[in-house]
C-alpha cells in the first residue's frame, strides 16, 4: 500500500506551487492552424501517433511547449525532444503558448474504446499497481477516471490514443523522455514490461 499512496505524498506538495493560468482561448484559437495538420482543428486528432489536445489541462499543454523550446534551445539535452515540435514552437511566444494552451484545453476531447480482453489486466494495473514490483496505482495521480490533476500537474490520460500512449510510456521507460515532474514517470516506467504498456496503452483509450 505504501507504494500505492506514495505519489499522493507528492501530490500535495506540488499543489502548492502551481501558478495561475492566464491563456485566451479565442487568440489561442486564430493561433492554432499551424498545430491543426497533426492534432486536427479542434484537437482530436486523426493519426494516432500525435496526441489529442482536445480537453487536456491548459498547464500541461503549455508546459510541454516550454519544455519543447528548452529542448529546442540545448539540442534535446533538457526539456523535450522532438524536431517536429521544435520547428513548431521556433516562433511561439511565451503568451502565444499559453493561448494555444488555452484554446485546446478548452474542446472536448472524444473518446476511445478499450478492447474487452485487456479490461481485468488493464484495471488491476491502473487501479492497483502492483506493490510486488514496486508499481504505484496510476489512479493515485491521474484519478478514478484518467483526468488527472491539474494543479498537480498531472495530465488527462483517458481516452488518449493507445499509439501515442504505447510510445510515451516507452519513452519514459528507456529515459528518451525525462520532463515529467520529479522523475516520477521514468520510476514507474522503467519497472513496466512490454505487456503491462501494451495493456495500459489501450485500456485508457475507453477510461470513463
Amino acid at each position: 500500500m505504501k507504494k500505492i499512496l506514495f505519489p499522493l505524498t507528492l501530490l500535495f506538495g506540488l499543489i502548492g506551487t502551481a501558478q495561475a493560468f492566464d491563456g485566451d482561448a479565442e487568440a489561442g484559437k486564430a493561433k492554432s492552424a499551424v498545430c491543426a495538420a497533426c492534432h486536427n482543428a479542434d484537437g482530436n486528432s486523426l493519426v494516432d501517433m500525435y496526441p489529442k489536445l482536445a480537453g487536456q489541462h491548459a498547464p500541461y499543454i503549455y508546459k510541454q511547449l516550454q519544455d519543447y523550446k528548452t529542448g529546442m534551445a540545448t539540442g534535446g539535452k533538457q526539456g523535450r525532444n522532438n524536431g517536429i515540435m521544435f520547428g513548431m514552437v521556433a516562433a511561439l511566444s511565451d503568451q502565444d503558448m499559453k493561448d494555444l494552451a488555452a484554446y485546446f484545453s478548452s474542446q472536448k476531447m472524444v473518446a476511445g474504446a478499450t478492447p474487452e480482453n485487456v479490461i481485468e489486466r488493464g484495471e488491476q494495473l491502473y487501479r492497483g499497481g502492483d506493490e510486488s514490483r514496486g508499481i504505484a496505482a496510476c489512479i493515485a495521480c491521474h484519478g478514478p477516471r484518467g483526468s488527472g490533476l491539474s494543479l498537480g500537474g498531472f495530465p488527462k490520460i483517458s481516452f488518449q490514443h493507445a499509439n501515442y500512449v504505447k510510445t510515451t510510456l516507452t519513452e519514459f521507460r528507456s529515459g528518451a523522455r525525462a520532463n515529467d515532474l520529479n522523475g516520477m514517470m521514468g520510476d514507474i516506467a522503467k519497472k513496466l514490461t512490454d505487456e503491462d504498456i501494451e495493456v495500459l496503452s489501450q485500456y485508457l483509450g475507453g477510461l470513463h
